[in-house]
């Protein structure tokens, strides 16, 4: 039997001071963690790799949206997903989508779509039970397993068949 499930954020990824659910609720309900330790840890380590600014929150959004879902996406016929970061919605779907196919996941665009949600909503409630501490989170991620999802940056091989750059020469003492 195919699921419209919502999905919300209680304590937004970029607040590195306190940690954040995610929750689906709707027939399936599932919850996960990421704590305050384990962002910062991630945002110094992207930041290190080269990714600052808003695209590193957006893509630790879209990668905690990942884990949230893999796990049931083939039982989903829609998600709908909290209008966290408006504007970057293409960029959160896209990325969310990359990660479940690059996992062996069958998802279409259009299961997945953004609208607000609410607080009344049961995503709502239970992303903010889980938050306080009232219900146990069904998943703590780890520094590993969200830095696992990013792809490091590629590094500088020289120019093709073999030569050398400019910052690969070595330097020639010429004063003698």
């Amino acid at each position: 039997m195919p699921y419209t499930v919502e999905v919300d954020q209680s304590g937004r990824i970029e607040f590195t001071r306190d940690d954040t659910v995610m929750a689906l609720s709707d027939g399936i309900n599932n919850t996960l963690l990421v704590e305050a330790r384990v962002k910062r840890a991630c945002v110094t380590e992207l930041r290190n790799r080269g990714i600052s600014g808003p695209t590193l929150y957006v893509r630790l959004f879209a990668t905690g949206l990942y884990f949230l879902l893999k796990g049931h996406i083939q039982q989903l016929s829609r998600v709908v997903i909290d209008i966290e970061y408006f504007g970057k919605e293409a960029q959160i779907k896209e990325h969310l989508i990359n990660l479940l196919r690059r996992a062996g996941c069958v998802v279409h665009a259009d299961q997945i779509q953004f609208q607000r949600i609410g607080k009344r909503s049961a995503a709502h409630v239970l992303a903010l039970e889980t938050l306080r501490g009232h219900s146990k989170p069904d998943l703590v991620l780890s520094k590993e397993d969200l830095l696992g999802e990013f792809r490091r940056k590629k590094i500088d091989r020289g120019l093709p068949f073999g030569r050398p750059t400019y910052l690969q020469r070595p330097v020639k003492d010429s004063i003698r």
